[in-house]
């Protein structure tokens, strides 16, 4: 029988279903629980927002109170509604990974591939049974790209305020989402054309396609176009409009522990980052608060290079971002990876890389990497020895893998702009 998308749809789906239904049993028979942490977080935040108190008065909530508000069924239908809605949100992912694919051009066949990269992946499949909201994050994402592929600049500023006001990392991504806004691509009224996939890309770029150079030149030179300052005044209103109720309805609260509380974040439990050791080490000494932001400054040298060289390529440009903003960041935890992996089958198709051998060495590299990283952490864990020295440099290693990956991925990367360019009479069209 042959496999088909909407085959592997719904067999994603019941699948699922089975895995919440299991989790249940586990977590009343078994001493480690199936369901995350984090989602009885969720759950006690969301019923304490139904009884009418602030879901901050649960320690360690640090989200948008949008998120207790999605899980109030949780108090009143069923303690597992959350993991329904965030493993549909999961299902949405390979839709829109779907669509995102056919409007490309690409392949059935490859369509289908990169659609299983996600669905049948067990960290992915595991991430919205167990209850982790970061389906709903991925789904938006990709719904935005969807969005700005489709020249619908307004409806792509809305979702991107509200997921930054959900989750804040997504604002790395406003720097190349503005670069791409460009009149040279977009034009007020019509439908931006897409470039299409090829099978088998030419080594030498097409000649009507705009050099990197030239296209953050003409960016900056015209940075002000009727697409980017729609985008931004949409974009900006709604993630400060959200912003302004939840801090209406809930105070300070809300702004300590769903956003300064990232910004500032220093914590001292062992997690995938270079920087836990050195937290670890000093966190009975008061950081200052530009201690605590310093360590923003090789993510943002290394985001600043990667948006200039691939923003004309979104979907990519996403990616390595993301890879990278993980890889760099003060605290690392699993549910992180997922970040980038609804991103990864999105690009596959344009990717020289072969799964044999490379392919199986960058995942080999990251696996082992992360796996040495674990073992370590259970000694430190379970059998309480200090072996904090080791799972830093277990850490570097970790950093070691990530940074080999994404240089991979770029060096067998075909740049593929995602809009053909057009071009216009007037070098001032689309300026205010």
């Amino acid at each position: 029988m042959m496999i088909t998308f909407r085959f592997s749809l719904i067999f994603s789906a019941i699948f699922r279903v089975l895995l919440i239904v299991y989790g249940e049993w586990q977590d009343g028979h078994m001493e480690v629980r199936y369901t995350d942490v984090d989602y009885l977080v969720f759950s006690d935040a969301a019923l304490l927002m139904s009884s009418g108190a602030s879901p901050y008065n649960r320690a360690t909530y640090r989200y948008s109170p949008l998120l207790a508000f999605l899980l109030l069924p949780n108090a009143s239908l069923h303690p597992s509604w959350g993991k329904f809605l965030f493993s549909a949100s999961d299902l949405l992912v390979g839709i829109f990974i779907h669509d995102i694919m056919k409007m490309r051009g690409v392949s059935d066949i490859s369509c289908l591939y990169s659609v299983m990269v996600w669905l049948f992946n067990p960290f992915t499949f595991t991430i919205g049974t167990r209850g982790n909201c970061e389906p709903i994050v991925c789904a938006a994402i990709l719904w935005i790209i969807i969005s700005i592929m489709k020249g619908k600049v307004f409806q792509a500023a809305f979702w991107y305020g509200l997921v930054v006001h959900f989750r804040v990392y997504p604002v790395i991504y406003a720097l190349p989402i503005i670069l791409i806004l460009d009149p040279q691509y977009l034009q007020p009224g019509q439908t931006p054309v897409l470039t299409r996939w090829k099978a088998h890309w030419p080594n030498q770029s097409d000649g009507a396609e705009m050099s990197n150079a030239n296209f953050i030149l003409s960016a900056v030179g015209s940075i002000l176009t009727r697409a980017r300052v729609l985008f931004g005044l949409v974009s900006g209103s709604v993630f400060f409009g959200c912003t302004w109720l939840s801090f209406y309805l809930y105070g300070r609260e809300f702004l300590n522990e769903a956003l300064l509380y990232h910004l500032t974040r220093t914590d001292p439990r062992h997690n995938f980052s270079i920087y836990f050791y050195h937290i670890y080490l000093h966190y009975e000494h008061d950081f200052s608060l530009l201690e605590k932001l310093i360590s923003f400054l090789p993510q943002l040298a290394v985001q600043l290079a990667l948006i200039f060289s691939f923003a004309r390529d979104l979907p990519f440009c996403f990616f390595v971002q993301t890879v990278a903003f993980v890889a760099f960041n003060k605290v690392i935890t699993a549910q992180y990876f997922v970040w980038f992996f609804c991103l990864l089958p999105i690009i596959l198709p344009w990717s020289s890389m072969k799964l044999k051998w490379e392919g199986v060495t960058c995942i080999l590299c990251w696996i082992l990497a992360q796996t040495h990283w674990l073992m370590w952490g259970y000694v430190l864990e379970f059998r309480g020895r200090n072996v904090f020295l080791q799972l830093w440099l277990a850490s570097l290693l970790f950093l070691a893998a990530n940074t080999f990956v994404l240089v991979m991925f770029i060096r067998r990367h075909k740049i593929a702009p995602v809009f053909q360019l057009v071009y216009t009479k007037s070098k001032s069209f689309g300026k205010l």
